[in-house]
């Protein structure tokens, strides 16, 4: 594959991304907004259960944040593929592997420093 042919597919498979999250946000938005969220409330409401509603709260709140970090990532990602830097890994500067970036087109580390990256969230998390 051509290098030009090979930045156009990746540049649509982010942009593919960007879109299905979008819409993603947006149905999800949208169903707070159309009451399906506003049933489980007012039930909650009858039973005087409050914690629900924090829980439905932050649940979509949580689903919306990441949703807007996706969205920079894949930014982010078509940025670096016009400078030509898309698919290095921001550790340890090798390439992703293909298969990693067509399941995860915004990824930053290969798949061993990612590994890395986990287990010593991991560790800091447990001391």
């Amino acid at each position: 594959m051509a290098e030009e042919d090979k930045k156009t597919t990746l540049r649509r498979l982010l942009i593919n991304k960007r879109e299905e999250i979008i819409k993603e946000a947006k149905n999800e938005i949208s169903k707070y907004i159309k009451g399906e969220t506003r049933q489980l409330v007012d039930t909650a409401l009858d039973d005087g259960d409050w914690s629900v509603i924090d829980l439905t709260e932050d649940i979509s709140l949580r689903q919306l944040g990441t949703h807007r970090e996706n969205l920079h990532k894949i930014d982010e990602a078509l940025r670096k593929l016009e400078e030509g830097t898309y698919g290095k890994c921001e550790d340890c500067g090798e390439e992703i592997s293909q298969e990693r970036l067509k399941i995860i087109p915004f990824a930053i580390y290969c798949i061993d420093c990612k590994e890395k990256r986990e287990q010593m969230e991991k560790l800091e998390r447990e001391a």
